[in-house]
């Protein structure tokens, strides 16, 4: 099994070559960015799918998506530009959870977390299915399959970041840089192609008016700006990851943070005036961008290969996930809100416990909405615009408390960012509400419950665990209760080592054949003259309930501190083998657990190969 995992994982690290695993900015801007830099693809769509769906209504008010689309890139620059001071004033990691938690509160940094946590597992999950939902819009016979494919894709890219942050970030560099060179030259091939009048635009089409600021003009800006601002999701997890960076963290990331949102700023802009100059709608078999490269590139090559890379970026703006996910979900186990097993670094210095479990929450995900990108995006927003405002508001506290120089401007910068965030955290909240942002905001609550829940237990353990109460040592007084299956060297082995350990043994047997007891007696005690058999008849052939019986009764009629059942158990030659016998052990084992006064271990025989 070790030579398997590392088939597939890779040889194990040694904590010493933790340094050799920290991202250049080159490389972090293809593990971090990935998410927001993909959402291009997307957020235009989704703007224009909030407007209505009618013909020349729809093309009249589509425009909407720009003025939408330029407020979106305002928000941007004002969660880039306070993120940064994030960065400045937390090198150490866990952006919004560490930041409302220290200023906040702990409910507050609870909060931020269970969003954070939410939104990145349907980031993996919404960018896989966008990405699948790409390629089956160049080859539609696939479509069928898209969850199948959307799975596969989420376990090879669960298996990447297994091998480490540097491998997934040199395997998905290409892929990420390369959409970014496509996009940009759509985009101005597009913009080209209509000045120069060599677009193809519908005969029929009207002209593009921009609709009167109407009440309802006014409420169709808005869900338009509600449902692209999407757009946004991944630019805080340069704040959650900043420790992967190389040295000067701070300064690393403030530049990668800066260089994320000129791209996005200036691909959704693009992208959003593209689609209204071609007069595109969103359509159920094809994306936006889909019919943006066709309308610009044809039917060639050129177009497949776009959608060949777009597929691509969308599927690995996962990656942001599985490089934030784990750091976040690590910070928080160690406060002892997560099992600590989260806070484990794996053999090759990654969180591979945070890595699995993101795998398969997305996974289930995915099955459950049917791998439907239109279904899982309204849960997709909230949670990342809670964070936002959790984190300025936190940043805020921050500043006043510390009062170093230019903190005003600072706190000033925060607020402003803090108050647009949450304006626009009520407004995504009511306009998808009904869609299934509802979930989000009942589930919000329900995890932070949960990460108190798991404290309290952690806290109730140490207390538990403390000497301050425990006795002197002293000896204790038991019994041995050894289950055995017939005479064999297991059992008899078995019977050595309890009589090694104890004066009081006591060997007993269940009778499910229906052997007359006098001759299982006879033959036992030819072998064991020194150890009591007691012989359980099970007329209804069960082997645990008679056994559970008969522990109670030892542990309710002798005065002993502690009754000991050695179960006799046998090791195969191969692991495979196992998998013949039954596992009446293990499950004894399992039933035993719970018992205050029961130790259960296990002498085990390992047979010949």
């Amino acid at each position: 099994m070790a030579g398997l995992k590392q088939l597939f994982v890779g040889r194990p690290l040694v904590t010493a070559e933790m340094g050799e695993q920290k991202l250049s900015k080159k490389a972090a801007l293809t593990v971090m960015s990935s998410d927001a830099l993909s959402s291009t693809a997307y957020a235009t769509e989704e703007m224009l799918r909030a407007l209505p769906f009618a013909g020349a209504m729809f093309l009249s008010f589509s425009l909407l998506s720009i003025p939408a689309a330029l407020m979106i890139v305002g928000l941007l620059w004002i969660v880039v530009i306070s993120y940064s001071q994030v960065l400045e004033a937390y090198p150490n990691g866990g952006g919004a959870y560490a930041v409302a938690k220290e200023n906040l509160g702990i409910y507050a940094g609870l909060t931020a977390g269970a969003a954070l946590l939410m939104d990145y597992i349907l980031t993996v999950a919404v960018s896989v299915a966008a990405g699948i939902a790409a390629i089956t819009s160049a080859f539609p016979s696939l479509y069928p399959h898209r969850i199948g494919l959307c799975l596969l894709a989420i376990f090879l890219i669960m298996l990447a970041n297994l091998r480490g942050t540097r491998e997934s970030a040199a395997l998905f560099a290409g892929p990420v840089y390369l959409f970014i060179l496509f996009a940009y030259v759509l985009v101005v091939v597009a913009i080209l192609r209509f000045l120069t009048g060599a677009a193809s635009i519908p005969d029929a089409a009207p002209p593009l008016e921009m609709p009167a600021f109407e009440p309802l003009a006014l409420v169709l800006l808005l869900r338009a700006f509600a449902s692209g601002c999407t757009a946004l999701t991944g630019v805080e997890a340069v704040a959650d990851g900043v420790q992967a960076f190389k040295e000067p963290v701070s300064r690393n990331a403030k530049i990668t943070l800066f260089t994320l949102g000129a791209i996005l700023a200036s691909l959704f802009l693009g992208i959003t005036i593209a689609t209204n100059l071609y007069r595109l709608q969103p359509l159920e078999d094809q994306t936006i961008l889909s019919q943006l490269s066709r309308a610009t590139f044809g039917d060639g090559p050129v177009y497949f290969v776009m959608q060949l890379v777009t597929m691509t970026v969308l599927i690995l703006a996962a990656n942001t996930s599985f490089a934030s996910f784990p750091r976040l979900s690590s910070f928080i186990a160690s406060d002892r809100f997560l099992p600590r097993q989260f806070a484990n670094l794996g053999d090759r210095l990654v969180f591979s416990n945070g890595i699995i479990f993101l795998g398969l929450a997305a996974s289930g995900l995915v099955i459950w909405f049917g791998g439907d990108v239109h279904r899982l995006i309204p849960l997709y927003m909230v949670g990342v615009f809670v964070g936002f405002t959790l984190c300025q508001a936190g940043m805020v506290i921050h500043w006043r408390r510390l009062r170093s120089a230019g903190f005003r401007w600072r706190m000033a910068l925060n607020a402003f960012g803090a108050l647009t965030t949450a304006l626009v955290l009520l407004a995504v909240a009511t306009v998808k509400f009904v869609h299934g942002a509802w979930f989000v905001l009942i589930a919000t609550p329900a995890f932070v419950w949960l990460f108190l829940r798991i404290r309290r237990h952690y806290f109730q353990v140490t207390t538990d665990l403390s000497v301050a109460s425990y006795d002197r040592m002293r000896e204790l007084k038991h019994t041995v209760v050894v289950p055995i299956a017939g005479i064999n060297v297991v059992s008899l082995g078995a019977i050595e080592y309890a009589r090694s350990i104890s004066k009081d043994v006591i060997a007993v047997q269940v009778n499910v054949d229906n052997v007359d007891r006098d001759k299982l007696v006879e033959q036992w005690e030819h072998w064991v003259k020194d150890v009591p058999l007691v012989v359980l008849n099970s007329p209804y052939r069960s082997i645990l309930r008679p056994l559970l019986k008969f522990v109670d009764e030892v542990e309710d009629f002798r005065d002993d501190d502690v009754v000991t059942v050695l179960l006799p158990e046998f090791v195969p030659a191969h692991w495979w083998q196992q998998l013949l016998h039954n596992q009446s052990g293990l499950i004894l084992r399992g039933a035993l657990m719970f018992k205050p006064k029961v130790v259960v271990t296990s002498v085990r025989r390992h047979l010949r190969k």
